[in-house]
């Protein structure tokens, strides 16, 4: 799987995707829809959507496809490039989804949780299928929160296909399994090949599971928190296992609140349009933080 473009910037997110087999572009498909690094607090989540025509199921279903979290890491890669092999009729899309933009979504003003995030992104997958003419007749997904709230929405998004949600659907549905490994092989090359935007020294790439709970994930983040400047971006700052490690090694910050009401020294909005230099704007770091100089010490 070719994941240069994330390498390239895996700040934000990121949209990979096979050729349209031409058959499912004339024949009624089938779409399975599943995720991959959901729990962690290292690395990306996949979101991935796997088709083929209704009348070619059987032969996707030959290739012993199964929910990618009971397959061995070879066992997914040989049935990713397997796939691959048989893309005249067997097609795929995902979306990678970095740490920063789950965090960033997660803290924001306006608050994204990561169930919202999920159903927008399998949402976009779907509506992608249909956009490059994927005949979709035929969806089923794994669920994200209850499975009949999630369902109703979907239908009425998607109100000329069938649509099937349920819990566990990678161990149910051969097609939703196929999504699975395609989501799985892409969050494992993505972790390992991670390229830090960070110039950290002496950096330890064996950080577990990467799951909260994992002892070597845990002593991995201890290891790697600056006491100013927090998590490298491969963290999800967003998890309580992290905050919880932030509030017991990093520096305490205080913010003052913002003033309200009539404030000395307000520019007229007419200013910001004159003519002369632009204000220089801060390091992306202070902007994707939020973070502004301070005018009260």
């Amino acid at each position: 799987m070719d994941l240069s473009e994330l390498e390239r910037d895996n700040t934000g997110r990121c949209r990979l995707n096979s050729p349209v087999p031409s058959v499912c572009r004339k024949e009624p498909c089938v779409l399975g829809v599943d995720e991959a690094g959901r729990g962690p607090v290292l690395g990306p989540m996949v979101y991935a959507i796997c088709y083929c025509p209704l009348s070619r199921l059987a032969d996707l279903e030959a290739l012993k496809v199964a929910d990618s979290k009971t397959l061995s890491e070879s066992e997914r890669h040989r049935l990713f490039a397997k796939m691959e092999e048989d893309g005249d009729f067997v097609g795929w899309a995902l979306d990678v989804l970095s740490p920063n933009l789950i965090s960033t979504s997660m803290l924001g003003r306006v608050k994204y949780n990561l169930n919202s995030l999920s159903h927008d992104t399998a949402t976009g997958l779907m509506q992608y299928a249909l956009d490059q003419g994927v005949k979709v007749a035929q969806v089923f997904v794994d669920t994200v929160g209850p499975p009949e709230t999630y369902q109703e929405r979907l239908q009425q998004r998607f109100p000329g296909v069938e649509v099937t949600v349920k819990a566990k659907a990678d161990a149910l549905y051969p097609v939703v399994s196929a999504a699975s490994i395609c989501a799985k092989v892409a969050r494992d090359q993505a972790v390992k090949n991670w390229k830090f935007v960070e110039k950290l020294q002496d950096l330890d790439t064996d950080y577990g599971s990467g799951y909260p709970n994992d002892p070597k994930t845990k002593a991995w983040l201890r290891e790697h928190v600056d006491p100013v400047f927090g998590f490298p971006q491969f963290v999800r700052f967003s998890w309580r296992t992290a905050q919880s490690i932030l509030e017991k090694e990093a520096e305490d910050v205080t913010w003052e609140d913002s003033q309200t009401g009539d404030q000395e020294g307000l520019r007229r909005i007419k200013s910001y349009f004159s003519e002369g230099p632009r204000p220089r704007l801060p390091h992306r770091y202070f902007q994707e933080r939020g973070l502004e100089s301070a005018t009260i010490l």
